[in-house]
């Protein structure tokens, strides 16, 4: 086991991180940029490294650095936790060349899954279905407009690189496809540096469920049940239930097989999430893999009792699954939401001082946060400043605890998406459990502007 992990994040997946190896008895090492000075994960550390400047090209996405922090410190491995340098094949390569041990799958597995485009290739060479469309780059709007018509409107187009809905675009016709292209394409190479830009048949009135995954470097793998994480605004997903009210167990158990084949069949190791598309029918349908601990994670950690941190660290060890597929039980139900620094009429981001935090406490209520009472909440990262997770025996009492938790949530100085969340789950549509991707712009969008 490992003495010593350098975390390259910030945020509340770093504390997160530290967290669990505090309780393995790991000594931890946080890098900071210079506007994370007083972050909480720079306190809670063993040790801290500032890596730059306050924007993320300087600091946080400084490979070169990271990697000359990691050997400085002495650490043996390396977590890079969500988003950043997650998915980076790069990052993933640096550190295996340095002799540091990179906890999450192989660069190879990383690069094959990183271009959505090479990721449906080898899921349809598997037999996981997939959304119909192309496998390749388009090389220009006119080309783009040929092939939407003939999948048959509407259709979605993506960039093949990145996720968090960033050069992602619904058409009705070929003409907005010929004016989406251009710009979708650009977003995506400034964002990912890669511009392709693929098609596939838009599915309406879908369903985002996803099988988080946990497979080992001796051929095993194992299925943790399902997130439903249909609630989206801009296709980020700002609340995440499991397990899904919409399955049966048929389907449930169909989609975690599926899962598990998708992983075998790339030679996957450690923890991982295939994402699919369920129609109404209970049709499922790839639509990617994230090849690292999901934003989500803590749903899953909730009803199987199992610790997802723990499990990539251990794995990454060379340690062999201790369980079986029939030993992951599913208890009682969790529900997370986000925490936006952002205003909820407009979602665009509220940074600012906080002048106040408090929590709500009690039974079946989790936090996981990125900041404390006096924070700054600065322009330069992502704007989720806090997931509050709750559980309960079912999802009705689980619904109660969440109402109850963000009533009682205190935040001032900044603006945030808590009144959204509160109109979210109070909708009728959300208590039966009618949570398709459309449902804030059907339901609450109206709404939370008047």
């Amino acid at each position: 086991m490992f003495t010593k992990i350098l975390i390259a994040n910030r945020g509340e997946i770093a504390v997160r991180v530290i967290r669990t190896c505090k309780k393995m008895g790991i000594a931890t090492v946080a890098i900071y940029s210079e506007a994370d000075v007083d972050a909480p994960h720079v306190r809670m550390a063993d040790e801290s490294y500032l890596v730059g400047g306050p924007r993320v090209n300087e600091s946080y996405l400084n490979i070169d650095k990271i990697i000359e922090v990691a050997k400085k410190s002495g650490a043996e491995a390396v977590h890079p936790g969500y988003g950043l340098l997650s998915e980076n094949t790069t990052f993933a390569t640096s550190c295996e060349e340095s002799g540091l041990v990179f906890i999450g799958p192989s660069s190879d597995v990383i690069s094959k899954m990183g271009s959505k485009i090479e990721a449906r290739k080898t899921m349809k060479e598997a037999g996981i279905p997939i959304v119909p469309g192309i496998a390749y780059p388009l090389s220009d709007a006119e080309e783009a407009s040929v092939i939407a018509r003939s999948i048959g409107f509407p259709v979605m187009l993506k960039a093949s690189a990145g996720g968090g809905g960033i050069g992602m675009q619904v058409a009705h016709s070929e003409d907005e496809v010929k004016k989406a292209f251009a710009g979708n394409q650009k977003r995506a190479t400034d964002f990912f540096g890669d511009g392709a830009m693929y098609i596939e048949k838009f599915i309406e009135n879908p369903r985002h469920i996803e099988i988080q995954l946990l497979a080992d470097t001796h051929c095993n793998a194992l299925y943790l049940w399902e997130r439903e994480c249909s609630i989206q605004r801009r296709h980020q997903k700002v609340v995440e239930e499991a397990p899904s009210s919409f399955l049966d167990e048929r389907t449930r158990a169909k989609m975690g097989e599926a899962a598990v084949k998708a992983a075998k069949a790339i030679g996957y190791a450690n923890a991982g999430t295939i994402e699919f598309l369920v129609d109404e029918k209970k049709n499922f349908y790839f639509l990617e893999m994230n090849t690292r601990l999901q934003v989500e994670h803590p749903v899953s950690e909730e009803i199987t009792g199992l610790d997802l941190v723990e499990w990539q660290i251990r794995i990454a060890a060379g340690e062999p699954l201790r369980m079986k597929q029939e030993d992951i039980k599913r208890d009682g139900h969790a529900i997370e939401v986000r925490i936006y620094a952002e205003d909820p009429k407009t979602f665009f981001p509220s940074p600012g001082q906080i002048s106040k935090l408090e929590l709500p406490q009690g039974d079946n209520i989790r936090h996981e946060l990125a900041v404390h009472g006096q924070s700054k909440v600065t322009p330069f990262y992502d704007p989720m400043i806090a997931k509050l997770i709750v559980t309960g025996e079912n999802r009705g009492e689980a619904i109660l605890t969440l109402k109850t938790a963000l009533d009682d949530y205190q935040i001032e100085g900044i603006k945030t998406n808590i009144p959204m969340l509160q109109t979210v789950i109070s909708h009728p549509a959300f208590k039966e459990g009618r949570t398709t991707t459309n449902f804030i712009s059907e339901h609450i969008q109206a709404k939370i502007k008047n």
